[in-house]
């Protein structure tokens, strides 16, 4: 599996046998562009402009954007309701993570997670090996909420999101930087483009965790 970042909370997943997952793609905004893209399956974590554009796939594809456990070209999904904000919805309404099963491996997008997890949330979740999680505060959980949401999922590996880069140009003051988190969460932190990975490469991370920064183009 390749996973690569396109900015915000938009990542491109890429299973072993060329399945196309695209999370969360964003109407071009704080400095971040989305290029033409295909994908066989496009998720939408919420309704908001920065997560919600999937004018942006230009070929047929599956719009998953519902909860529950289901199957898309052979890919299992699982659908857990949250919230977009520390009162119940009531600020910034409903999120959904997503829990997808690809090459054996489960890679577990938090979307704009706004509060530290239920005990009922983490059993929905289930198993994650891979944890897309925002980390910069203001719209979501801060540095030090993602280091409890990490805590509570245990991933192997851990990829931050949403938060300030260079490409924010002068509104990046309204997130913070990646690392905050990376100082809190106690664990080594390497950066590269991509992340290519597979089910027998994974355990190397079990016993030794790790967050993985990827460099947005």
């Amino acid at each position: 599996m390749k996973i690569k970042w396109l900015g915000q909370s938009c990542f491109l997943i890429t299973s072993g046998n060329g399945t196309k997952i695209l999370t969360d793609p964003f109407k071009n905004m704080l400095g971040y562009k989305l290029p033409e893209i295909e994908a066989n399956i496009v998720s939408t974590s919420h309704n908001h402009s920065d997560h919600n554009n999937i004018n942006a796939v230009k070929d047929s594809f599956t719009h998953v954007n519902e909860l529950g456990t289901f199957a898309v070209n052979d890919i299992a999904i699982k659908g857990v309701a949250t919230f977009h904000d520390k009162a119940l919805g009531t600020k910034r309404g409903k999120n959904t993570v997503y829990i997808f099963s690809i090459d054996g491996i489960n890679v577990c997008h938090c979307g704009d997670l706004g509060h530290v997890l239920t005990d009922t949330q983490i059993n929905e979740i289930g198993t994650v090996d891979i944890l897309l999680l925002p980390v910069g505060g203001r719209a979501t959980i801060d540095a030090l909420g993602a280091v409890q949401v990490m805590k509570q999922l245990n991933p192997a590996i851990v990829i931050p999101m949403h938060y300030r880069t260079k490409a924010f140009g002068l509104l990046g003051f309204i997130f913070e930087k990646v690392d905050k988190f990376i100082a809190a969460s106690g664990l080594k932190a390497k950066k590269c483009k991509e992340l290519d990975i597979d089910k027998a490469n994974i355990k190397e991370y079990k016993e030794d965790k790790e967050i993985v920064i990827l460099q947005y183009d």
